[in-house]
Order: C-alpha cells, then sequence, then structure tokens
C-alpha cells in the first residue's frame, strides 16, 4: 500500500506541476520560428557580408563620404540617433525593428540623391544616425532584434514614427499628405504618452510674421497675393490634426505648410488655436512630428508599463507580423 501511495502522489505532483507549467507565460523569444511565407524579399542589388547580412554604402552627410557596413551596424547608429540610448530596451527594440524595416523598404523602393549611395543619413529622404551615441543598451536591443522586421501581405509596410502623438497617432493622407493611401496598419490609434516628455512636445507655441506665412503657402505651392490678414484650421482629421490651412481663404496642406515654415517650430498640425495679431500669426498646439505610426514617447511609456517591443508595434501598426529576414 505504501508503494502504491507513493506512486499515486508521484502522479498528481506531476498532475500540478504541469498544470502550472501550462497556465504560466512564456518568455518573449526572438530568435525561434519567426521565419515564414509572408517574410518580404530582400532589395534585389545588397551585396551579402561573409556572416550572411546584407551590405549597405551608407552616405555619412557629416563626413560627406560613403562608408560600407552590415545593415545591423547601420540600425544601431539609426536607434541611437532616433531615441536617447538610456531609454527603456524594449521601446530600444521596438525602434530597432522599425529602422531595419524602414531601410530594408527605402532600399526596394527609392533611390539615394546620393551617387553610390543605397541611404543616407540625411533626415530628408531616411533617418537619424549617430554612430557615437551607440552604448550597451542599444547594442543588446539590435543584438536582440537582429534580422527582425516588420510585415505586411509579404511587404515591407511603412515604417513610420513620430516623437510624440499628443494622445493620437493620425492617417498618412491627413498628417503627410500623403496620396498613396491609407494603409490598413495605420489607422488611428490612441496613445498613451510618458509625462517624462518635455514640456515642448506636450504642449507648445509657435509664431510667425505673415511674411513667413505667405512664403510657406507659397513654398507648399499657394501664392497668397494680399497680405495675410486670416489664417483658419480647415479640413481635420480623427486625432484633430489640421489636414488644411485656410490662409485668407485659400486651402494650404497643413503637412507641407508645416514642413516649410520650419518643423522644428511648427511642431505637429495638431493645431488648437490661430491667432492673428497686426503682423504676427500664433499657433498654438500638442504633439511634436507628423503623427504617423509608433508614437516615441508612446512607446516608452508602454515599456515602462511592462510591454515588451511585439505588443508596443502592435499597438500603432495593428495586422503587422513581425518576421525574421536573416
Amino acid at each position: 500500500m505504501k508503494r502504491y501511495g507513493l506512486i499515486a502522489a508521484l502522479l498528481a505532483a506531476a498532475l500540478l506541476l504541469s498544470g502550472c507549467m501550462e497556465d504560466a507565460k512564456e518568455p518573449e523569444t526572438w530568435s525561434l520560428n519567426q521565419k515564414n511565407a509572408n517574410a518580404p524579399k530582400l532589395p534585389e542589388g545588397l551585396a551579402i557580408g561573409e556572416d550572411g547580412l546584407p551590405m549597405l554604402s551608407v552616405y555619412d552627410t557629416k563626413e560627406k563620404a560613403l562608408t560600407d557596413m552590415d545593415v545591423e551596424t547601420y540600425v544601431a547608429g539609426v536607434v541611437a540617433g532616433e531615441m536617447k540610448n538610456d531609454w527603456p530596451e524594449e521601446a530600444l527594440k521596438a525602434q530597432a525593428i522599425l529602422a531595419r524595416t524602414f531601410v530594408m523598404k527605402f532600399c526596394a523602393d527609392k533611390k539615394s540623391k546620393y551617387d553610390g549611395a543605397d541611404i543616407s543619413t540625411d533626415v530628408s529622404e531616411a533617418q537619424a544616425y549617430a554612430a557615437s551615441s551607440v552604448n550597451s543598451r542599444v547594442q543588446n536591443a539590435v543584438g536582440e532584434t537582429r534580422g527582425l522586421v516588420m510585415a505586411f501581405e509579404g511587404e515591407f509596410p511603412n515604417a513610420w514614427f513620430h516623437a510624440h502623438s499628443g494622445g493620437m497617432t493620425e492617417l498618412p493622407s491627413v498628417a503627410l499628405d500623403y496620396k498613396g493611401g491609407d494603409p490598413e496598419y495605420l489607422k488611428p490609434t490612441e496613445s498613451v504618452e510618458s509625462e517624462k516628455a518635455p514640456d515642448e512636445a506636450k504642449e507648445w507655441t509657435a509664431t510667425f510674421t505673415v511674411d513667413q506665412v505667405a512664403k510657406a503657402c507659397a513654398d507648399a505651392g499657394v501664392k497668397i497675393s494680399e497680405k495675410v490678414s486670416s489664417v483658419k484650421l480647415g479640413e481635420k482629421g480623427e486625432s484633430g490634426r489640421a489636414k488644411t490651412l485656410l490662409v485668407n481663404g485659400e486651402s494650404v496642406s497643413a503637412p507641407s505648410f508645416r514642413i516649410q515654415i520650419g518643423a522644428n517650430k511648427l511642431r505637429s498640425t495638431l493645431i488648437d488655436k490661430v491667432k492673428v495679431d497686426g503682423d504676427e500669426v500664433t499657433f498654438t498646439g500638442r504633439g511634436f512630428g507628423h503623427g504617423v505610426g509608433l508614437s516615441q514617447w508612446g512607446a516608452y511609456q508602454l515599456a515602462e508599463d511592462g510591454k515588451n517591443a511585439r505588443e508596443i508595434i502592435e499597438t500603432y501598426f495593428p495586422g503587422v507580423e513581425i518576421v525574421e529576414l536573416w
């Protein structure tokens, strides 16, 4: 009887342990079972290095020279250029996946304006880059996401990101004046931004002269014939971002106007109020950046809330897959 009792006790313990293991949440893994039939193809023309990594010819705008490097080295420089290197690691990992997706899509669909380059460090065409700011945290984030990119229906999606959403992201057609259609994976999404974000990213005021406003309108393709006396908000998106501005009654693309007048001063098109006072025009708004895709300060908050990189990306890009290319 004692023997059978011992066997029964061992069986019960095994069943109990098995039940606990089924209920436990498995740790996030990145290196296994990521490749699938929906993975996009590597861009044609990229050489493959001895270690199996795609190679890039990167034009460095500071050095004014071309440098050959593997994609992972380039991604590390981008992560360090686009996020502070002391940010939560899961936010850094999410940024690494976006940076890798961005460069792959760029190489597949576009051509750098710099001769001989696959991509550059010029933010007007690509991503920020700061190799000198790469530290162990950045290296770890890049290493743990090695080869991982976003995929949507077998293609590289637009991996857009910005600093601070002001509470909600927006469609590309509204916030970027994008003419390529609004992808399913870039629907307006509520975003809880970190309170650690700088005040100038949360709420801001920017004042310009009426002449500056008129010139920005002209540079955006709309010539204002008379002195600017009226600036109003036109069409808006779901987030409240202005799609157009009405300047003396003329419709002007708000995203184009922002770029022309200075995107670091007119920090977003999430404009709450416009006031014309004599020779000055004052805009009051929220957020920093175009507002499409991932919000970096939102990713910061999600990481602090315990979300991993995959969950962060799926928050801002619903419907995308994360797949391994190498």
